[in-house]
Parts: structure tokens; sequence; C-alpha cells
């Protein structure tokens, strides 16, 4: 065997240690078809010499008979094993193949360039650390590049490797590169992609795979190999995690023993940790952690062990164990990204089966919000979903489960989709969070209602939802507005920042998660106010289509007023109110809205203002006018 270490020769006992206790790096290969993704691998396995001799006997004569190299080693025999793979020279399947250096120990996924082969790329790519993307140089950026860079982010992987590979092909153009690696990086900045390392190389010939290419001088960063070695592998990502343990097996062997088995998600535990069992709610304190090799004082994320608790609790299979100060939510509705895999569309209303961790229970989509162009991130309004593309949905569920953010814990987040006739996997997905918290609510009847309570203040409820750029004047034109409603005789209430993240929203950061949260949040409220009669004011920045769409959705035809903003950027910036565009500029604040992080402009808004240059009880009376047309204001 190819990987060769003096202390096999010397001390049998001391290799095996080194080896176990070195680390493990998972990481993928993709890109479109044809850049070189099984040469790749295959290369990398030859030159870490983890081939047999009858292995290289085998490719030797592959090559020459279904090579396409001339009778050269072809290295993408090593990987595709499949008849039609070698047939039509591409990935069908995903290969999973295991190699080690004197540093490391790798599982690398070489998954799929075709786009009908996403939902496998998808499957590589669930439990990487890392991924390499490639690009054949002599094309560039592709549209399988932008899909599959697409999926890295929405699955969580956060390094990735620019592989531009067939340099060889392009005369080792360091002008070739440079003009990828910008086209790539312009596109990976729109994703949040920030850990890029790009390399040149030639896969089929060597270079800056395991040593510096003579033919590339100038460039000067690491091989491929020696990134990999050197690479931090985030394994305490979930060790710093809240403690999860997703029960597999109830253990009971005997009358005196009853253990709750399971592989640990993320977090650590101890004896004597005080923990919550979801969703029951239930809690106990673990009494011992037991494995094969006797009881341990201390379990972290990734074993497996069986916890004996100083209570007898009621657990069963898919149930989830958690730390009792930081347990995991508990819901039967979310909101979820979804990849959809099967040829048959995906339908809203159909029933699935639901497997997350070890719990399997019926799912429906309940809507689509948006599905997403993977070419230029568009949000785009659709009915079903087609093989291989991606939305953001509403789930609902037949029980309530425990679950975590597919941001926060990726074992409790994840799920999959699977068909109930021919159990065959349909889709993959993450929850992002719950759109109902309690599994027990229902709609109680009563008698004075929305149209009561309007009729009563003399008005048509509803939400006059402003939405802009910061610094546009939302929170000004709102407050005006408020003033001359109330002048009116009207009975109104207005929700900004100041009154909402102060209190309801304070645990929300400015993250693209929490920014959608907060502005559920903000609409459930006006959704309350609404019933309550009232004329509700929003002013906040808002700056995703599908969240004000999901606003729209809560509220009865006529109820929701989309009034926009439509302030310049540079006339936004200029006033800067709170200073806060000088801080992004200077890289204070991240995933800022016309910065770092993208403002979708209404599409068909009720009402258009542009502040720039304008006299505000001028804006104001234009409002009023419109509202009238619209027939929110009737004049008694």
């Amino acid at each position: 065997m190819a990987h060769v270490s003096d202390l096999i020769a010397q001390d049998i006992g001391a290799y095996l240690k080194q080896h176990e206790h070195k680390s493990l790096l998972r990481f993928i290969t993709c890109g479109s078809v044809d850049d070189g993704k099984s040469t790749l691998i295959g290369r990398l396995l030859y030159e870490s010499k983890m081939l047999f001799e009858d292995q290289l006997a085998a490719l030797e004569a592959d090559s020459k008979k279904v090579g396409t190299q001339g009778g050269d080693l072809d290295f993408a025999l090593l990987v595709d094993g499949l008849a039609a793979e070698r047939e039509q020279g591409i990935t069908i399947d995903v290969a999973y193949r295991f190699f080690s250096t004197d540093r490391r120990k790798f599982i690398v996924a070489d998954t799929p360039g075709h786009e009908q082969y996403t939902r496998n790329m998808v499957t590589g790519a669930s439990t990487a650390d890392l991924a390499i993307i490639l690009v054949d140089a002599r094309h560039g950026v592709q549209t399988q590049t932008r899909r599959h860079s697409f999926l890295v982010s929405l699955i969580g992987i956060k390094r990735v490797v620019v592989a531009i590979n067939k340099m060889d092909l392009v005369g080792y153009s360091e002008a070739t590169f440079r003009r990828i690696l910008d086209d790539y990086r312009a596109f990976a900045a729109q994703l949040g992609l920030e850990d890029i390392v790009a390399i040149p190389m030639s896969a089929l010939k060597g270079d800056n795979i395991t040593s510096q290419s003579e033919q590339m001088g100038w460039y000067h960063g690491p091989t491929l190999m020696g990134y990999l070695e050197t690479v931090e592998v985030d394994q305490k990502r979930r060790l710093k995690g809240p403690f999860r343990l997703p029960v597999q097996w109830v253990n009971r062997p005997n009358l005196d023993f009853r253990g709750f088995a399971g592989t640990i998600a993320s977090g650590v535990i101890e004896p004597g940790a005080a923990i919550r069992v979801q969703p029951s709610g239930r809690t106990s304190t673990i009494k011992r952690i037991v494995t094969a090799d006797g009881d341990l004082p201390r379990a972290i994320a990734g074993q497996s062990v069986t916890l004996v608790l100083e209570d007898e609790v009621d657990i069963s299979r898919g149930d989830v164990i958690s730390h009792k100060d930081t347990p995991a939510e508990v819901a039967d509705q979310f909101e979820a990204t979804l990849v959809w895999m099967q040829d048959e569309p995906m339908m809203p209303g159909r029933a699935y089966l639901m497997k997350i961790g070890t719990r399997t229970v019926t799912a429906t989509v309940t809507d689509i919000k948006h599905k997403v162009n993977v070419n230029t991130l568009e949000h785009l309004a659709a009915k079903q979903l087609a093989l291989n593309e991606i939305a953001v949905v509403k789930l609902g569920i037949d029980r309530p489960i425990a679950f975590d953010p597919y941001e926060s814990v990726r074992e409790t987040g994840g799920f999959i989709l699977i068909d109930r006739i021919s159990n065959a996997t349909i889709g993959a997905g993450m929850l992002r969070f719950a759109l109902r918290r309690s599994h027990n609510i229902h709609m109680q009847h009563v008698d004075v209602d929305k149209a009561t309570r309007g009729a009563m203040k003399g008005q048509k409820p509803c939400v006059l939802w402003f939405t802009g750029l910061s610094g546009a004047g939302k929170s000004t034109l709102a407050n005006q507005l408020e003033k001359r409603l109330n002048a009116l005789g009207r009975h109104t209430y207005l929700l900004d920042g100041d009154n909402v993240r102060h209190g309801l929203n304070k645990d929300l950061g400015f993250t693209e998660a929490d920014r959608v949260e907060n502005i559920r949040r903000v609409a459930e409220v006006a959704k309350l106010m609404v019933d309550a009669g009232l004329i509700v004011l929003t002013a906040f920045i808002s700056p995703f289509r599908s969240e004000r769409r999901m606003a729209r959705g809560l509220l009865e035809d006529g109820e929701f007023i989309e009034i926009f903003v439509d302030t310049p950027i540079a006339v936004a910036e200029e006033r800067d109110p709170k200073g806060l565009y000088k801080k992004a500029r200077r890289g204070e604040i991240k995933n800022f809205t016309g910065i770092d992080s993208p403002y979708e402009a209404p599409e068909n808004a009720e009402i258009r203002i542009d502040t720039s240059g304008r006299n505000i009880e001028q804006t104001v009376d234009e409002m009023m006018q419109r509202l009238r047309d619209l027939g929110i204001l009737i004049d008694a």
C-alpha cells in the first residue's frame, strides 16, 4: 500500500496510534462537466501512494483500453467506477474515496457535474468541511460553477478552494487565471463566501498538486495538497454548540438497565448535568455515560454513547436530549430551504415523509415563498418545483418536533423528504426558523371581530408598510403621516426599530436570518393590530421581497399597502443621520443593506415616493391622496 511511513517497519503499534490521532478532513470536488474532478482525485490518490500494485496495473490496462490520454495514465478511471461513467466520461453518482498523508486523513466525495445530478452533489456536500470547486481554464465560470457554489453556501460550507484546472491547455497564462478568479470572486461575494483560496493547476500533469509547478513561476501560493494538509478543520464548531443527542435506540438489555443511545450531534455532556427531553419538555439529570469501553467522565460531539438518567423518564426514538438551560426549539411549522430531487414536480399540499435526525414524521409544503435562480440569485415566484430547483418554503408537519436552525446545528436542522409510496428520497432541506412556536394553538371564535372594531373607530384597518434603504426617510414620513391621520381622528400605531428592536426583537442581530425573523415578527404583530381595528404603520428596511410577500400574505386583500421610499443610495448615504453608512464603509458593521447586503426593491408597490429634494408636507399630501384613491381613507 502506498502511503508509506518508516514507523510501519519500525513500530507498527506506534504507527497505528499516530494514524488514529490524525485529524480528518472531509471535502468535496464539484464544478461543471469535464472540469477534471475525477482526474484530480485520481491524481491525489496516486500522489499520496494510496494504491495497491494490482490497482496500478488495472489502471494502466484500463487507460490503454478506455482511457482518454493516448495510453498515458487516465487518473479519472480510478474514480469513475460505473460503466456508464466510463463510456460517457462523466461522473453520475457520488464516489467517496479515502486517503491519508503523514499529517492528515481525508475523505473526498467526487460529485457529479451535470445539472440533472445536482441532487447527488447535495448528498456529497452534506457532511463536508471544505469544497474544491474546479473551473476549466478554457471556459471560465460556468452555470454549474455558480450552481454548485450556491449549494455549497446553502449547505453551510465556509471554506472553498477554487481550483482553476487545465492551465496547461491555456499556456499556463497568469492573465487567464486572474480573469477567472475575478469573475468567481464577484459571484461568490453575493453568496457570502469569503474564505476562498485559488490555485492554478493541471490535475493531469500534476502542476501545483503536491509540488510547485515550474511552469507557473508567477504563482506563489500553496499547492493543493499543502493547503489540504494545513487548513484548519472546524472541529470546534460542534463542540461549542448546544448539547444535542437525537435518541436512536432505547437500550434495555435487562430489568436493571435502561439507557438512551445515540450519537452526540453537538456540544459536551458530563454526569450530573441537567437535561431536558424534547418535545415532551421533561427534565432529569445524567447519571452515567456508558460506552462499550466503559463509563466516560465526559462525552463530546461525534461520540456514540448511551445516557443513563437519574429518573424514569418516558423517552422514545426520535426524541432529542438537550441541556436543560439551552434546549432545542419545538414547533410543527417552519420556514425551510428545499432542494427538489425528483423528476415529478413538487406541489404544495402534498404529503411526504420527513426524516430529521432519528425521527420520521409526515410533512406538507404549505407554500412556496420563492424559488432561487442560482445564476442571478434572483427570487422568483413559483407554484411548483421541478427537478433540482431550490426554493424557500413553508413546511408543516403532523406533530411537534425538536429542532435547531440549520445554521446552528446541522444534524437537528437538516432533513430529507421521502416519497410515501416508493420510499425514494425526493428532497433535502434546511430548517431556518419556526413559523409557529406552540403545537397547541387553536383559533377561538369571537363575536367582536376586525370589522366590528374598525367600524367602531370609523376606519378601514390596514398596514401601511414603509420599505427602503437606511436613511431613505421611512421613519420621518411614517411619523408625519401618522400625525396627519391622528388629526383626522384615525386610530393608529407606528412600529419601527426603536420600539421593536429594544423589546420584542432585542434578541435578534442583523444577519440575513435575523432580518427575516425580525420582519416575520413585525408582520405578525401588525396583523394582530389590524385585527384590533387599527391603521398600522411600519418603518423597516425589510430588504427582501420574500419577507414583504410573507407579510402581505398574512392579511386580507386590500389590507397591505406597500409604500416604497425610493431614495437613491447616494442621497441616503449623504444624509446618514446615524453615521451607519460610514461605519459600514469602514467595515465596522457587517450585513449592512446597500453596502454588503442586498436590497430587493418592490416590483409593484401601491405607493412609490422619492424623498430626494422633496418637501415633506407635499409628500405627505400625495400619500394621503393615494390612500383615498385606494379606499383606505373615506372622508366623513
